[in-house]
């Protein structure tokens, strides 16, 4: 990929339980493998934002989710990714393909795992940091 190359356009999912705990995956496959991360991936060709995240949401989490908002955009790397807002419809929490692991994560969890690169920064500067 050169400089004048578009970004990967990518999701994530924000999503809170009713306890304020944010839901992070395992990362199974790089980049950042082993890390903990806001579900989501790539939107395929023909895809909407929308689309692509209720489909890497249920694959990566087993959960079903209503998109509500755009929370904000962030660029890692080659990936533009689209963070927004989403609120479990359905579903059971497991990890799935592309995650080694998934769970609601509380602050002090935060502290505890090793996360994606600038993770704590961001969460923090969109003000979406679980209780």
């Amino acid at each position: 990929m050169t400089h004048s190359d578009p970004f990967v356009p990518c999701v994530g999912g924000l999503v809170h339980d009713p306890d304020g705990r944010l839901l992070l995956v395992q990362r199974r496959n790089e980049p950042g493998r082993g890390l903990w991360s806001i579900p989501g991936g790539r939107i395929e060709a023909g895809e909407t934002h929308e689309a692509a995240l209720v489909r890497e949401m249920q694959e990566e989490t087993g959960l079903v989710v209503h998109v509500e908002r755009l929370i904000g955009v962030v660029h890692r790397g080659p990936f533009e990714i689209s963070d927004y807002r989403c609120a479990v419809v359905g579903g059971e929490l497991r990890a799935g393909d592309d995650a080694l692991d998934a769970r609601w994560c509380s602050a002090s969890d935060l502290t505890q795992l090793p996360l994606v690169a600038e993770l704590l920064e961001t969460l923090t500067g969109w003000n979406v940091l679980p209780q």
